[in-house]
């Protein structure tokens, strides 16, 4: 049975003109990568990324009514979670790449976190069409990192592509392992490239998803369900399956 646990908003950061970040009133457990139901009575439910677990913290984009609803949320807001759901990024190797674009980065700061305890290096690099539309490189500066920044329109970090600004440390086959979560064409080429110089990558996708437990079938990938299955795939994975019409949208 899926039980909603009511939480409280404690504090609430800007994040841009793309939305905010949730800071709620308790901790739930999570592994980085998995992702929470979020219902508000009489509104509707949908499923965000755990972007930290202690306390429970939620990236949200500001794309529709659902999320324009809890970008409004102040302090002593209540909203209902369920969860946690999905399977996440299996953590490997000591030097550690993570690639985030636009709200995708709210899969990261958690995997970052656990990495940094385990005493890994890491480097973070975030991209965005725009500068206004960069989400969370406070909350890496929070763990004391310095995410590299890139912007399509070269309003703040570099001026092209989140793949492209690392595009040195790649082909110096500095990272171990590569993390990615974004807009599906992006990470389509994070794999492909990985592929490239046969390194391991693992992909978070989004999908609609309605139930979160594998029933309803809406988030169905190939023969794969993104909320059963996923939403975190091996990189190589995504290569061998055609993308859906909508994702091939940049």
């Amino acid at each position: 049975m899926a039980i909603h646990r009511a939480l409280r908003v404690k504090r609430v950061v800007p994040e841009g003109q793309a939305g905010v970040s949730l800071m709620l009133d308790g901790d739930l457990p999570a592994e980085p990568g998995q992702f929470v139901m979020v219902w508000l009575p009489g509104v509707e439910e949908r499923p965000f990324t755990v972007m930290d677990d202690a306390p429970l913290s939620l990236t949200i984009a500001r794309v529709g009514p659902f999320t324009c609803a809890l970008c409004a949320l102040e302090p002593g807001a209540r909203l209902w979670v369920r969860g946690p759901y999905g399977h996440g990024f299996p953590l490997q190797g000591r030097r550690l790449l993570l690639l985030g674009g636009g709200s995708g980065a709210a899969a990261l700061p958690l995997l970052a976190r656990r990495a940094l305890e385990r005493g890994a290096e890491v480097l973070v690099a975030l991209g965005a069409r725009t500068a206004e539309q960069l989400m969370l490189a406070w909350r890496f500066a929070e763990l004391g990192l310095a995410p590299l920044i890139a912007t399509d329109d070269g309003s703040a970090g570099f001026h092209g592509t989140v793949l492209e600004a690392v595009a040195e440390p790649l082909q110096a086959r500095w990272p171990e392992a590569v993390y990615a979560c974004g807009p599906e064409p992006m990470l389509r080429a994070v794999a492909r490239r990985c592929q490239e110089l046969n390194l391991p990558s693992w992909v978070s996708l989004e999908r609609a998803m309605k139930c979160g437990l594998g029933v309803c079938g809406n988030c169905h990938w190939g023969e794969k369900l993104v909320c059963r299955d996923g939403p975190v795939f091996p990189g190589a994975l995504l290569l061998e399956v055609t993308p859906a019409p909508e994702a091939l949208i940049p």
